[in-house]
Protein backbone atom coordinates (compact mmCIF):
# COMPACT_ATOMS: atom_id res chain seq x y z
CA UNK A 1 0.00 0.00 0.00
CA UNK A 2 2.50 2.30 0.53
CA UNK A 3 4.99 1.58 -2.64
CA UNK A 4 1.02 1.85 -4.55
CA UNK A 5 0.66 5.86 -2.44
CA UNK A 6 4.10 6.84 -3.03
CA UNK A 7 3.80 5.64 -6.94
CA UNK A 8 0.67 7.47 -7.11
CA UNK A 9 1.91 10.51 -5.00
CA UNK A 10 4.71 11.09 -8.00
CA UNK A 11 2.47 10.30 -10.74
CA UNK A 12 0.39 13.48 -9.71
CA UNK A 13 3.30 15.41 -8.51
CA UNK A 14 4.66 14.80 -12.42
CA UNK A 15 1.29 15.35 -14.25
CA UNK A 16 1.01 18.85 -12.26
CA UNK A 17 4.09 19.94 -13.25
CA UNK A 18 2.95 18.99 -16.91
CA UNK A 19 0.06 20.91 -17.00
CA UNK A 20 1.84 23.98 -14.91
CA UNK A 21 4.18 24.07 -17.78
CA UNK A 22 2.31 23.28 -21.04
CA UNK A 23 2.03 27.09 -21.95
CA UNK A 24 5.54 27.18 -22.10
CA UNK A 25 6.02 24.36 -24.30
CA UNK A 26 6.24 24.18 -28.05
CA UNK A 27 3.01 23.10 -29.27
CA UNK A 28 4.16 20.37 -31.48
CA UNK A 29 7.18 18.24 -30.07
CA UNK A 30 10.66 19.04 -31.01
CA UNK A 31 13.05 17.18 -33.52
CA UNK A 32 15.27 16.37 -30.19
CA UNK A 33 11.71 14.96 -28.27
CA UNK A 34 11.11 12.78 -30.89
CA UNK A 35 14.68 11.57 -31.38
CA UNK A 36 14.64 10.94 -27.59
CA UNK A 37 11.46 8.41 -27.90
CA UNK A 38 13.97 5.88 -28.77
CA UNK A 39 14.90 5.61 -25.06
CA UNK A 40 11.58 4.22 -24.42
CA UNK A 41 11.95 0.40 -26.57
CA UNK A 42 15.25 -1.17 -27.06
CA UNK A 43 14.72 -5.23 -25.51
CA UNK A 44 11.94 -5.74 -23.38
CA UNK A 45 13.57 -6.34 -20.04
CA UNK A 46 14.07 -10.05 -18.51
CA UNK A 47 13.11 -8.98 -15.16
CA UNK A 48 11.30 -6.30 -14.16
CA UNK A 49 12.04 -2.50 -13.29
CA UNK A 50 11.80 -0.24 -10.52
CA UNK A 51 7.79 1.07 -10.75
CA UNK A 52 9.48 4.80 -9.55
CA UNK A 53 12.41 3.93 -12.29
CA UNK A 54 9.44 3.13 -15.09
CA UNK A 55 7.32 6.35 -13.93
CA UNK A 56 10.87 8.77 -14.07
CA UNK A 57 11.66 7.32 -17.41
CA UNK A 58 8.26 7.26 -19.04
CA UNK A 59 7.93 11.59 -17.65
CA UNK A 60 11.34 12.47 -18.75
CA UNK A 61 11.17 10.70 -22.57
CA UNK A 62 7.72 10.86 -22.88
CA UNK A 63 6.05 14.14 -21.90
CA UNK A 64 8.68 15.84 -24.46
CA UNK A 65 7.04 13.74 -26.96
CA UNK A 66 3.65 15.04 -26.53
CA UNK A 67 1.52 17.32 -28.34
CA UNK A 68 -0.10 19.67 -26.24
CA UNK A 69 -3.37 19.58 -26.90
CA UNK A 70 -4.28 20.20 -23.21
CA UNK A 71 -2.97 23.54 -23.84
CA UNK A 72 -4.54 26.66 -25.11
CA UNK A 73 -3.11 26.63 -28.47
CA UNK A 74 -3.90 23.55 -30.43
CA UNK A 75 -6.23 24.06 -33.11
CA UNK A 76 -5.87 20.65 -34.84
CA UNK A 77 -8.77 17.73 -35.86
CA UNK A 78 -11.80 18.66 -33.29
CA UNK A 79 -9.37 18.07 -30.33
CA UNK A 80 -10.85 19.61 -27.28
CA UNK A 81 -8.65 19.68 -23.62
CA UNK A 82 -9.84 18.34 -20.73
CA UNK A 83 -11.75 20.34 -18.10
CA UNK A 84 -10.33 20.14 -14.74
CA UNK A 85 -13.45 18.52 -13.37
CA UNK A 86 -13.67 16.01 -16.16
CA UNK A 87 -9.38 14.76 -15.56
CA UNK A 88 -9.79 14.46 -11.33
CA UNK A 89 -12.83 12.03 -12.43
CA UNK A 90 -10.51 10.60 -15.14
CA UNK A 91 -7.81 10.34 -12.10
CA UNK A 92 -10.23 8.67 -9.66
CA UNK A 93 -11.91 6.52 -12.45
CA UNK A 94 -8.37 4.52 -13.04
CA UNK A 95 -7.75 4.19 -9.41
CA UNK A 96 -11.58 2.59 -8.93
CA UNK A 97 -10.44 0.50 -12.09
CA UNK A 98 -14.29 -0.32 -13.00
CA UNK A 99 -15.69 -2.32 -15.43
CA UNK A 100 -18.44 -0.60 -16.91
CA UNK A 101 -20.25 -3.87 -18.44
CA UNK A 102 -22.74 -4.93 -16.22
CA UNK A 103 -24.75 -2.98 -13.07
CA UNK A 104 -23.65 -6.01 -10.72
CA UNK A 105 -20.23 -5.03 -11.47
CA UNK A 106 -20.28 -1.15 -10.94
CA UNK A 107 -23.16 0.46 -9.52
CA UNK A 108 -21.34 3.68 -9.43
CA UNK A 109 -20.94 3.70 -13.23
CA UNK A 110 -24.33 2.11 -14.43
CA UNK A 111 -25.84 4.90 -12.06
CA UNK A 112 -23.55 7.94 -13.81
CA UNK A 113 -24.62 6.39 -17.25
CA UNK A 114 -27.95 6.61 -16.43
CA UNK A 115 -27.65 10.54 -14.96
CA UNK A 116 -25.74 11.70 -17.60
CA UNK A 117 -27.81 10.18 -20.53
CA UNK A 118 -31.06 12.20 -18.98
CA UNK A 119 -29.20 15.47 -18.74
CA UNK A 120 -27.44 14.71 -22.52
CA UNK A 121 -30.87 14.38 -23.99
CA UNK A 122 -31.82 17.38 -22.40
CA UNK A 123 -28.92 19.58 -23.55
CA UNK A 124 -29.30 18.09 -26.98
CA UNK A 125 -32.88 18.51 -27.52
CA UNK A 126 -33.00 14.91 -28.05
CA UNK A 127 -36.40 12.60 -26.63
CA UNK A 128 -36.12 11.63 -22.72
CA UNK A 129 -36.25 7.97 -23.40
CA UNK A 130 -33.90 7.55 -25.95
CA UNK A 131 -31.63 4.65 -25.73
CA UNK A 132 -27.69 5.84 -25.30
CA UNK A 133 -24.54 4.13 -25.30
CA UNK A 134 -20.73 5.11 -24.21
CA UNK A 135 -18.49 4.37 -26.79
CA UNK A 136 -15.13 4.75 -28.01
CA UNK A 137 -15.54 7.53 -30.03
CA UNK A 138 -17.93 9.09 -33.33
CA UNK A 139 -16.82 6.16 -35.09
CA UNK A 140 -18.20 3.28 -32.73
CA UNK A 141 -21.10 5.98 -31.95
CA UNK A 142 -22.34 5.70 -35.99
CA UNK A 143 -21.45 2.41 -36.03
CA UNK A 144 -23.88 1.84 -32.65
CA UNK A 145 -26.52 3.80 -34.81
CA UNK A 146 -26.08 2.44 -37.94
CA UNK A 147 -26.50 -0.77 -36.16
CA UNK A 148 -29.78 -0.08 -34.82
CA UNK A 149 -31.26 1.13 -37.53
CA UNK A 150 -30.51 -2.35 -39.73
CA UNK A 151 -31.81 -3.90 -37.22
CA UNK A 152 -35.32 -2.11 -36.91
CA UNK A 153 -35.59 -1.67 -40.53
CA UNK A 154 -34.94 -5.06 -41.51
CA UNK A 155 -37.08 -6.24 -38.81
CA UNK A 156 -39.88 -4.61 -40.33
CA UNK A 157 -39.11 -6.42 -43.58
CA UNK A 158 -39.43 -9.39 -41.28
CA UNK A 159 -35.68 -10.00 -41.10
CA UNK A 160 -33.95 -11.13 -38.34
CA UNK A 161 -30.62 -9.44 -38.92
CA UNK A 162 -28.70 -10.32 -35.54
CA UNK A 163 -29.69 -13.94 -36.03
CA UNK A 164 -29.40 -14.59 -39.92
CA UNK A 165 -27.00 -11.89 -41.35
CA UNK A 166 -27.38 -10.13 -44.51
CA UNK A 167 -26.75 -13.13 -46.63
CA UNK A 168 -30.68 -13.18 -48.50
CA UNK A 169 -31.85 -10.05 -46.68
CA UNK A 170 -34.16 -7.13 -47.82
CA UNK A 171 -31.79 -4.52 -49.33
CA UNK A 172 -30.91 -1.27 -47.25
CA UNK A 173 -30.78 1.65 -49.51
CA UNK A 174 -28.28 4.60 -47.53
CA UNK A 175 -28.03 8.28 -48.67
CA UNK A 176 -25.67 10.62 -47.45
CA UNK A 177 -24.57 14.45 -48.32
CA UNK A 178 -21.15 14.59 -50.77
CA UNK A 179 -19.59 16.07 -47.70
CA UNK A 180 -20.34 12.85 -45.25
CA UNK A 181 -17.49 12.42 -42.79
CA UNK A 182 -15.33 9.30 -43.40
CA UNK A 183 -15.59 7.82 -39.81
CA UNK A 184 -19.66 7.33 -41.04
CA UNK A 185 -18.62 5.96 -44.19
CA UNK A 186 -16.43 3.72 -42.26
CA UNK A 187 -19.06 2.87 -39.44
CA UNK A 188 -21.23 1.94 -42.86
CA UNK A 189 -18.77 -0.43 -43.66
CA UNK A 190 -18.51 -1.97 -40.25
CA UNK A 191 -22.13 -2.74 -40.22
CA UNK A 192 -21.78 -4.66 -44.07
CA UNK A 193 -24.06 -1.46 -45.62
CA UNK A 194 -20.92 -0.52 -47.72
CA UNK A 195 -19.16 2.34 -48.64
CA UNK A 196 -19.74 1.96 -52.40
CA UNK A 197 -23.57 1.50 -52.56
CA UNK A 198 -23.67 4.45 -50.85
CA UNK A 199 -26.13 7.13 -52.78
CA UNK A 200 -24.76 10.72 -52.53
CA UNK A 201 -26.54 14.19 -53.14
CA UNK A 202 -24.69 17.15 -54.02
CA UNK A 203 -23.72 19.58 -51.35
CA UNK A 204 -23.53 23.39 -52.28
CA UNK A 205 -20.69 25.70 -51.52
CA UNK A 206 -20.47 25.05 -47.55
CA UNK A 207 -20.72 21.27 -47.53
CA UNK A 208 -24.38 21.28 -46.57
CA UNK A 209 -26.65 18.48 -48.64
CA UNK A 210 -28.87 19.86 -51.03
CA UNK A 211 -32.09 18.20 -49.57
CA UNK A 212 -34.05 19.12 -52.74
CA UNK A 213 -31.82 16.88 -54.61
CA UNK A 214 -32.75 13.82 -52.36
CA UNK A 215 -33.72 10.94 -54.41
CA UNK A 216 -37.11 9.31 -54.27
CA UNK A 217 -37.59 6.69 -51.10
CA UNK A 218 -38.31 3.15 -51.55
CA UNK A 219 -37.99 0.25 -49.39
CA UNK A 220 -35.90 0.37 -46.34
CA UNK A 221 -33.84 3.72 -46.58
CA UNK A 222 -31.24 5.04 -44.15
CA UNK A 223 -30.39 8.55 -44.58
CA UNK A 224 -27.40 10.16 -42.65
CA UNK A 225 -27.04 14.03 -41.81
CA UNK A 226 -24.28 16.34 -40.48
CA UNK A 227 -24.67 18.12 -37.52
CA UNK A 228 -21.03 20.52 -37.81
CA UNK A 229 -18.97 20.05 -41.74
CA UNK A 230 -15.07 18.84 -40.48
CA UNK A 231 -13.99 21.69 -42.51
CA UNK A 232 -16.59 24.36 -42.67
CA UNK A 233 -18.51 23.63 -39.63
CA UNK A 234 -21.82 23.72 -41.46
CA UNK A 235 -24.92 22.37 -40.99
CA UNK A 236 -27.51 20.01 -43.20
CA UNK A 237 -30.57 21.64 -43.54
CA UNK A 238 -34.03 20.13 -42.27
CA UNK A 239 -35.35 17.32 -44.21
CA UNK A 240 -38.46 17.06 -46.48
CA UNK A 241 -40.70 14.48 -45.68
CA UNK A 242 -38.56 11.48 -44.99
CA UNK A 243 -41.37 8.51 -45.39
CA UNK A 244 -40.55 5.67 -43.28
CA UNK A 245 -36.66 6.30 -44.08
CA UNK A 246 -34.45 6.25 -40.93
CA UNK A 247 -32.57 9.96 -40.55
CA UNK A 248 -29.30 9.27 -39.02
CA UNK A 249 -27.45 12.36 -37.81
CA UNK A 250 -23.66 12.67 -37.27
CA UNK A 251 -22.88 15.42 -35.41
CA UNK A 252 -19.37 14.20 -34.15
CA UNK A 253 -18.67 18.05 -32.53
CA UNK A 254 -21.60 19.98 -33.70
CA UNK A 255 -24.60 18.31 -32.01
CA UNK A 256 -23.43 20.30 -29.15
CA UNK A 257 -24.19 23.18 -31.14
CA UNK A 258 -28.07 22.30 -29.77
CA UNK A 259 -26.76 23.14 -25.94
CA UNK A 260 -26.59 27.17 -26.76
CA UNK A 261 -29.30 28.86 -27.29
CA UNK A 262 -27.21 31.48 -29.41
CA UNK A 263 -26.57 28.58 -31.81
CA UNK A 264 -29.10 26.43 -31.73
CA UNK A 265 -31.03 26.90 -34.47
CA UNK A 266 -28.15 25.43 -36.81
CA UNK A 267 -29.45 22.32 -35.21
CA UNK A 268 -33.16 23.05 -35.63
CA UNK A 269 -35.15 19.63 -36.84
CA UNK A 270 -32.51 17.04 -35.79
CA UNK A 271 -34.61 16.14 -32.85
CA UNK A 272 -36.89 14.48 -35.39
CA UNK A 273 -33.96 12.41 -36.24
CA UNK A 274 -34.17 8.48 -35.03
CA UNK A 275 -30.16 8.20 -33.85
CA UNK A 276 -27.82 10.48 -33.12
CA UNK A 277 -24.02 10.60 -33.10
CA UNK A 278 -21.54 12.79 -30.90
CA UNK A 279 -18.22 12.95 -28.94
CA UNK A 280 -17.82 14.16 -25.56
CA UNK A 281 -13.80 14.48 -26.21
CA UNK A 282 -14.30 17.63 -29.03
CA UNK A 283 -16.58 20.31 -27.35
CA UNK A 284 -17.57 19.02 -23.97
CA UNK A 285 -13.98 18.40 -23.32
CA UNK A 286 -12.99 15.25 -21.54
CA UNK A 287 -10.33 13.46 -21.47
CA UNK A 288 -9.90 10.72 -24.49
CA UNK A 289 -11.46 8.38 -25.59
CA UNK A 290 -15.17 9.59 -24.91
CA UNK A 291 -17.96 9.01 -27.50
CA UNK A 292 -21.88 8.58 -27.38
CA UNK A 293 -24.86 7.44 -29.45
CA UNK A 294 -28.58 7.86 -29.29
CA UNK A 295 -30.96 6.29 -29.82
CA UNK A 296 -34.77 7.25 -30.59
CA UNK A 297 -36.21 3.81 -29.84
CA UNK A 298 -34.48 2.19 -27.57
CA UNK A 299 -35.02 -0.99 -27.88
CA UNK A 300 -33.86 -0.88 -31.69
CA UNK A 301 -30.25 0.00 -29.97
CA UNK A 302 -30.53 -2.95 -27.30
CA UNK A 303 -31.56 -5.49 -30.02
CA UNK A 304 -28.95 -4.55 -32.09
CA UNK A 305 -25.91 -4.68 -29.48
CA UNK A 306 -27.25 -6.94 -26.57
CA UNK A 307 -25.42 -10.33 -25.43
CA UNK A 308 -27.01 -13.09 -25.34
CA UNK A 309 -26.08 -17.06 -24.54
CA UNK A 310 -23.76 -16.35 -21.71
CA UNK A 311 -25.84 -17.61 -18.75
CA UNK A 312 -23.19 -16.15 -16.20
CA UNK A 313 -24.08 -12.91 -17.33
CA UNK A 314 -27.71 -12.47 -15.79
CA UNK A 315 -28.86 -9.10 -16.62
CA UNK A 316 -31.05 -6.94 -13.95
CA UNK A 317 -34.54 -5.14 -14.47
CA UNK A 318 -32.39 -1.76 -14.67
CA UNK A 319 -30.73 -0.87 -17.85
CA UNK A 320 -27.13 -2.74 -18.25
CA UNK A 321 -24.81 -0.90 -20.03
CA UNK A 322 -23.29 -3.69 -21.66
CA UNK A 323 -26.91 -4.70 -24.08
CA UNK A 324 -26.40 -0.77 -25.70
CA UNK A 325 -22.88 -0.70 -26.68
CA UNK A 326 -20.65 -2.79 -28.92
CA UNK A 327 -18.41 -3.78 -26.29
CA UNK A 328 -19.38 -5.65 -22.86
CA UNK A 329 -15.81 -4.97 -20.57
CA UNK A 330 -15.14 -1.52 -21.36
CA UNK A 331 -13.89 1.40 -19.01
CA UNK A 332 -16.46 3.99 -17.28
CA UNK A 333 -16.64 6.64 -19.33
CA UNK A 334 -19.61 7.76 -17.91
CA UNK A 335 -17.53 9.61 -15.05
CA UNK A 336 -15.85 11.68 -16.99
CA UNK A 337 -18.75 12.92 -18.67
CA UNK A 338 -21.05 13.22 -15.41
CA UNK A 339 -18.16 15.10 -14.17
CA UNK A 340 -17.62 17.31 -16.74
CA UNK A 341 -22.07 17.94 -16.88
CA UNK A 342 -21.79 18.72 -13.22
CA UNK A 343 -18.85 21.16 -13.34
CA UNK A 344 -20.30 23.22 -16.51
CA UNK A 345 -23.90 23.25 -15.50
CA UNK A 346 -26.28 24.25 -18.36
CA UNK A 347 -24.98 27.83 -18.60
CA UNK A 348 -21.22 27.22 -18.35
CA UNK A 349 -21.74 24.35 -21.54
CA UNK A 350 -23.32 27.03 -23.23
CA UNK A 351 -20.81 29.63 -22.09
CA UNK A 352 -17.90 27.18 -23.45
CA UNK A 353 -19.52 26.64 -26.81
CA UNK A 354 -20.18 30.30 -27.32
CA UNK A 355 -16.72 31.64 -26.42
CA UNK A 356 -14.94 29.10 -28.62
CA UNK A 357 -17.28 30.41 -31.53
CA UNK A 358 -16.21 33.98 -30.82
CA UNK A 359 -12.47 32.73 -31.02
CA UNK A 360 -13.26 31.02 -34.52
CA UNK A 361 -14.62 34.35 -35.71
CA UNK A 362 -11.99 36.17 -34.08
CA UNK A 363 -9.48 33.89 -35.89
CA UNK A 364 -11.52 34.75 -39.17
CA UNK A 365 -11.30 38.55 -38.79
CA UNK A 366 -7.54 38.50 -37.73
CA UNK A 367 -6.28 36.70 -40.54
CA UNK A 368 -9.10 38.17 -43.53
CA UNK A 369 -7.70 41.40 -42.58
CA UNK A 370 -4.25 40.48 -42.79
CA UNK A 371 -4.56 39.77 -46.55
CA UNK A 372 -5.86 36.22 -46.50
CA UNK A 373 -9.09 34.17 -47.77
CA UNK A 374 -11.44 33.01 -45.82
CA UNK A 375 -13.01 30.12 -47.27
CA UNK A 376 -16.31 29.54 -45.21
CA UNK A 377 -19.08 30.89 -43.67
CA UNK A 378 -17.96 30.90 -40.16
CA UNK A 379 -21.07 29.82 -37.99
CA UNK A 380 -19.29 27.81 -34.98
CA UNK A 381 -15.75 26.98 -34.61
CA UNK A 382 -14.14 25.93 -37.68
CA UNK A 383 -12.01 28.25 -39.70
CA UNK A 384 -10.77 28.00 -43.28
CA UNK A 385 -7.95 29.73 -44.62
CA UNK A 386 -6.39 29.44 -47.91
CA UNK A 387 -2.41 31.33 -48.38
CA UNK A 388 -2.57 30.43 -52.10
CA UNK A 389 -0.49 28.14 -53.54
CA UNK A 390 1.85 28.19 -50.76
CA UNK A 391 -0.39 27.37 -48.33
CA UNK A 392 1.12 23.56 -47.63
CA UNK A 393 4.81 25.37 -46.77
CA UNK A 394 2.60 27.77 -44.34
CA UNK A 395 1.38 24.89 -42.41
CA UNK A 396 4.22 23.41 -42.09
CA UNK A 397 6.13 26.47 -40.77
CA UNK A 398 3.20 27.16 -38.29
CA UNK A 399 3.72 23.50 -37.22
CA UNK A 400 7.32 23.99 -36.75
CA UNK A 401 7.09 27.30 -35.15
CA UNK A 402 5.70 25.60 -32.14
CA UNK A 403 3.46 28.53 -31.07
CA UNK A 404 0.26 27.06 -32.25
CA UNK A 405 -0.85 23.69 -34.17
CA UNK A 406 -3.33 23.83 -37.34
CA UNK A 407 -3.89 21.05 -39.80
CA UNK A 408 -4.51 20.72 -43.16
CA UNK A 409 -7.20 20.22 -45.68
CA UNK A 410 -8.48 20.48 -49.62
CA UNK A 411 -11.36 22.03 -49.81
CA UNK A 412 -13.34 22.68 -53.00
CA UNK A 413 -10.08 21.26 -54.35
CA UNK A 414 -7.79 23.91 -53.18
CA UNK A 415 -5.49 23.59 -49.93
CA UNK A 416 -6.10 24.99 -47.11
CA UNK A 417 -5.78 25.42 -43.48
CA UNK A 418 -8.18 24.22 -40.75
CA UNK A 419 -8.41 25.90 -37.67
CA UNK A 420 -10.45 24.48 -34.64
CA UNK A 421 -11.43 26.25 -32.01
CA UNK A 422 -12.77 23.68 -29.45
CA UNK A 423 -10.82 23.79 -26.07
CA UNK A 424 -11.85 25.69 -22.64
CA UNK A 425 -8.43 26.68 -22.46
CA UNK A 426 -8.27 28.80 -25.09
CA UNK A 427 -8.82 32.77 -24.46
CA UNK A 428 -8.09 35.98 -26.55
CA UNK A 429 -4.51 36.04 -26.00
CA UNK A 430 -3.90 32.79 -27.35
CA UNK A 431 -5.56 33.22 -30.20
CA UNK A 432 -3.82 36.87 -30.91
CA UNK A 433 -0.52 34.78 -30.60
CA UNK A 434 -1.63 32.43 -32.83
CA UNK A 435 -2.84 35.14 -35.68
CA UNK A 436 0.69 36.29 -35.01
CA UNK A 437 2.79 33.18 -35.49
CA UNK A 438 0.24 32.07 -38.76
CA UNK A 439 0.86 36.16 -40.26
CA UNK A 440 4.36 35.98 -39.87
CA UNK A 441 5.11 31.87 -41.19
CA UNK A 442 2.64 33.18 -44.30
CA UNK A 443 5.02 36.31 -45.16
CA UNK A 444 8.23 35.05 -44.51
CA UNK A 445 9.49 35.06 -48.74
Amino acid sequence: MEDRQTIFGDAAERACTYLNGIERRSVAPTAEALAGLRKLGGEMPVDGEDPSAVLALLDEVGSPGTVVNAGGRYFGFVNGGALPAALGASVLAAAWDQNAALRVMSPVAAALEDISLRWLCSLLRLPGNCGGAFVTGATMANFACLAAARHSLLARAGWDVEADGLFGAPPITVIAGAEAHASMKKALALVGLGRNRLVVVPADAQGRMIASALPRISGPTIICVQAGNVNSGAFDPPLPDKGDAWVHVDGAFGLWAAASPARAHLAAGLGHADSWATDAHKWLNVPYDSGLAFVRDANALRSAMSLTDAAYLTPGDAREPMHYTPESSRRARGIEVWAALRSLGRNGLAELIERTCRHATRFAEGLGAAGFSILNDVVINQVLVSFGPSTPEVIRRVQDDGTCWCGGTVWRGQPAMRISVSSWMTNEDDVDRSIAAIVRAARIA
